[in-house]
């Protein structure tokens, strides 16, 4: 079985760019922003990351989402669903990134899944 790490982390933010110095200075987190995607991604330096999506009905602000990787997102997803908990989204290409899938568990919590195009 491959490790199942947290790869990622999505904070919703009705700013992208203000969150983004909002936690630069709070945390000294290292900032980089994609102006077409109006998404700004945040490194903390020990490898660990993620970033702000703008604030929206499929990202509502208060529901941060965890990414977690995932050898096979299809084969994740039927298993998640499965145990009890449903597909929100299934796979789905991120260009020149990766894939993503979500899901929520029985709970309702919502998770998602994450597959590298470049794994290193």
């Amino acid at each position: 079985m491959s490790k199942r790490n947290v790869v990622h982390i999505e904070i919703p933010a009705a700013n992208v760019k203000a969150a983004g110095s909002f936690y630069e200075e709070l945390f000294g987190w290292k900032m980089q922003h994609a102006a077409e995607f109006n998404y700004t991604m945040w490194a903390d330096g020990s490898g660990a990351g993620g970033g702000f999506n703008e604030v929206s009905a499929e990202n509502p602000a208060g529901e941060v989402l965890v990414y977690i990787a995932s050898d096979d997102i299809e084969a994740d997803l039927k298993n998640a669903e499965r145990l009890g908990g449903k597909i929100v989204r299934a796979k789905t290409e991120i260009p020149e990134t990766g894939w993503f899938g979500i899901f929520e568990d029985p709970t309702g919590n919502k998770l998602a899944l994450y597959t590298s195009m470049n794994p290193r």
